[in-house]
């Protein structure tokens, strides 16, 4: 019962803006807007706060990246191999690098930080950060130097495929509101009454704005394409990864909220940054799995979060 307090509010988030849509209460590009204030005011002002004011566990941060990021390379050379084996009969090595990236990149921001939260407090706000602020530039750089690789198409320095990236990363609202928030934690100055009720608001805002508008997003996307490939994809993503992090924390000796942040973390869906991954270089599109994963976790994340739960019990 418990498990269900948690997972069934953040689902039932997700389809009120899907049916929002459906029934034409608001647009269907009303994701834009919704999702701008998200992730640009609403979620940033959730993580700096949480940063400022919460008391974090002593946990190395290395452990949690060998976790967690060990387990996504595992997944990701799992992909890779089944991906070569799926499509033997064809030399397109840059569907398989789409292919580790649908299979890996997870929906930790609309669907992780909101769930992990109701799941473990605001506790799991250190490990979340520690996740959160090399997640995106890994996985982006990672992927496009693999696929400059296979294509043998490149053009330009090393430094010329880090540096967007890099750019991007300094403009993230996310990012900066991680950065911010150790900057203002390390000062020892807290929040005034005033700021911090104001923030709070704010971060208050962040977790349902961000079901929303995944829920007005997944309205876009339709499953359809290679079927197997979107089951293999969504059957690592969901439980191939969560697995061996699950292993992996407890072979590292995790504490059990960092644990249990690396396995929910790496349990979320496939995002919606590898379907954008895919379209900018025209692989795999179809098959990127976004709508029929965040619906398959709706029946696998109730099981990861009692599992969870248990090891904070």
């Amino acid at each position: 019962m418990a498990t269900l307090l948690i997972v069934a509010p953040v689902f039932a988030l997700i389809a009120a803006g899907y049916a929002a849509v459906l029934f034409r209460f608001v647009s269907e590009s009303a994701h834009k807007g919704i999702s701008e204030f998200a992730f640009s005011i609403a979620i940033p002002a959730l993580l700096f706060r949480t940063i400022v004011v919460s008391e974090f566990p002593d946990v190395s941060p290395y452990r949690m990246w060998g976790a967690y990021y060990g387990a996504l390379a595992l997944t990701w050379i799992l992909a890779l191999v089944i991906s070569a084996f799926l499509r033997a009969r064809r030399e397109d090595h840059e569907d398989g690098v789409v292919f580790a990236i649908g299979s890996v990149y997870g929906n930790i921001v609309m669907l992780g930080i909101p769930l992990v939260l109701s799941a473990l407090g605001n506790e799991a706000a250190g490990p979340m950060a520690l996740i959160l602020s090399v997640n995106t530039p890994l996985l982006w750089l990672c992927g496009i130097l693999q696929m400059e690789l296979v294509s043998r198409k490149r053009t330009g320095s090393a430094l010329s495929v880090i540096r967007p990236v890099l750019a991007d990363l300094a403009r993230n609202p996310l990012m900066l509101a991680i950065g911010c928030g150790v900057v203002w934690r390390f000062t020892g100055l807290g929040l005034t009454p005033v700021v911090d009720r104001t923030i709070e608001l704010l971060a208050q805002a962040g977790s349902p704005t961000a079901l929303i508008a995944l829920g007005i997003n997944l309205f876009r996307f339709e499953v359809k394409g290679e079927k197997l490939s979107i089951l293999v994809m969504c059957a690592l993503k969901l439980m191939a990864m969560p697995a061996a992090a699950f292993v992996l924390a407890g072979l590292l000796g995790l504490p059990p909220v960092a644990a249990g942040v690396v396995v929910l973390f790496a349990a979320m869906p496939t995002g919606a940054n590898a379907y954008i991954f895919a379209v900018q270089y025209q692989r795999l599109v179809n098959p990127v799995a976004v709508a029929l994963g965040t619906l398959l976790a709706a029946v696998t994340l109730p099981v990861v979060v009692w599992v969870v739960a248990g090891g904070v019990k």
